[in-house]
C-alpha cells in the first residue's frame, strides 16, 4: 500500500515525535540526552528552523518545529542519523534505532500551538517520570530562564506584551491538566499508528478514573454502555478485537453498544 503523503502545513509548524524502533530506549544516561541536544543545535543551525518546544523521553522525542524552508525530512532525517550513528557506536549495536518513519502533524492555530508546547512540557508528568517544572530534557525551563535552543519570543508573546507576565502566565498555562478535549486530537494520539495493549489500559485507567478495569465486567448495562461511548469518544488508537481483549467484553456488545448510541 502507497505511503499517505506527509501533510503539509501551511504555517510552516509541525508537532513531530522521533520513537525507539519496537518502543525501545534510546537514552539509557546523561550524556545520551546531551549528544542529542548538541546535535538538535547543529540541525538546526544547518536548516535554519525555529524551534519552539521540545521534550526528550526515554523511549521518544517531541519537537515543535517551525520549517519555512520545506526541510522537514532533512531535518529529521539528519538528526536521525547523527544520534543513530553515536548510539550504535556507543553501545556497539547494528540496525535502526528509531521507526522507519518519524511522525508529523501540522499545526496552523495558535490555540494548537499553545495547546501543543503544554502537552510536549507535560510529558514526563503524564508519565510520572518527573513533574514539567524539575524535568531536565525539556524546553519548559527555557521559557522562564535563559532561552539555549528554543525560540520562544513568539510564544510568549501570544501571553503577554509584557516579558515578566507573559512569563507568569506561561507557567500558569503549564500547570493546567486539559481532559477530554477535542483540541487533544492534535497530540500523541493521533499521530501514532495505534496503541498497544498496556498504553490502551493506562489510557482507560487514567482518562476514566478506574483502577481496577476487569471490575468493568459487573457495571450494570447502562454504566457498562456509557463508559463504552466514553472511550470512544476520548481515546484514539484502539480497535474493537483489542478492546474486547483488554476489557473481557464480547466484541459484538461492544460494536452493538457504540454502534447503537451513535444511531441513537
Amino acid at each position: 500500500m502507497p505511503r499517505k503523503p506527509r501533510e503539509k502545513s501551511i504555517s510552516g509548524i509541525y508537532h513531530c515525535i522521533l520513537r525507539g524502533i519496537n518502543k525501545q530506549d534510546i537514552f539509557f544516561e546523561n550524556q545520551d540526552y546531551f549528544k542529542f541536544l548538541k546535535i538538535l543545535e547543529k540541525t538546526k543551525k544547518l536548516y535554519q528552523f525555529k524551534l519552539y518546544s521540545y521534550v526528550l523521553m526515554p523511549n521518544h522525542i517531541h519537537l515543535e518545529i517551525k520549517d519555512e524552508n520545506g526541510k522537514l525530512s532533512k531535518i529529521m532525517q539528519s538528526m536521525e542519523i547523527s544520534y543513530a550513528s553515536y548510539f550504535n557506536q556507543k553501545y556497539n549495536r547494528v540496525g535502526h534505532l528509531f521507526e522507519n518513519k518519524f511522525r508529523s502533524k501540522a499545526i496552523e492555530t495558535e490555540d494548537y500551538m499553545l495547546n501543543l508546547q503544554r502537552y510536549i512540557h507535560q510529558n514526563p508528568q503524564k508519565a510520572r517520570i518527573s513533574t514539567t517544572e524539575e524535568y531536565r530534557w525539556s524546553s519548559y525551563k527555557e521559557y522562564i530562564y535563559k532561552a539555549n535552543l528554543v525560540d520562544k519570543e513568539e510564544v510568549l508573546s501570544m501571553f503577554s506584551e509584557d516579558r515578566d507576565r507573559a512569563i507568569n502566565n506561561f507557567v500558569e498555562y503549564n500547570k493546567q491538566v486539559v481532559r477530554n478535549t477535542k483540541s487533544q486530537e492534535l497530540l500523541e494520539y493521533e499521530i501514532k499508528k495505534q496503541l498497544t495493549d498496556n498504553e490502551l489500559i493506562s489510557l482507560i485507567k487514567e482518562e476514566l478514573n478506574i483502577d481496577n478495569i476487569q471490575e468493568i465486567q459487573k457495571y450494570s448495562k447502562k454504566d457498562r454502555d456509557e463508559l463504552l461511548m466514553t472511550i470512544k469518544k476520548v481515546i484514539v488508537g484502539w480497535n474493537y478485537k483489542q478492546l474486547s481483549r483488554v476489557l473481557g467484553i464480547s466484541i459484538r456488545v461492544i460494536q452493538r453498544t457504540i454502534r447503537n448510541k451513535k444511531n441513537g
